[in-house]
C-alpha cells in the first residue's frame, strides 16, 4: 500500500452524503400509507363530483 492510495481511500469513505441508500426505514409501511392516501384522495375527488 502506498502513501497516495491510503488518504484517497479514507477520503472516499468519508464523503458520504447520506442519500436514499443510507435511509432504510420501513419501506413497506411507507408504500402502504402512500397508496392509502392516493385511494382516499381519489374517493374524495369522485364524491365531490370533480371527476
Amino acid at each position: 500500500m502506498s502513501a497516495t492510495t491510503t488518504p484517497a481511500g479514507r477520503l472516499f469513505a468519508r464523503t458520504r452524503t447520506g442519500g436514499p441508500q443510507d435511509d432504510r426505514g420501513p419501506e413497506l409501511l411507507e408504500h402502504v400509507l402512500g397508496w392509502t392516501l392516493v385511494v382516499l384522495l381519489a374517493v374524495l375527488v369522485t364524491r365531490m363530483g370533480l371527476m
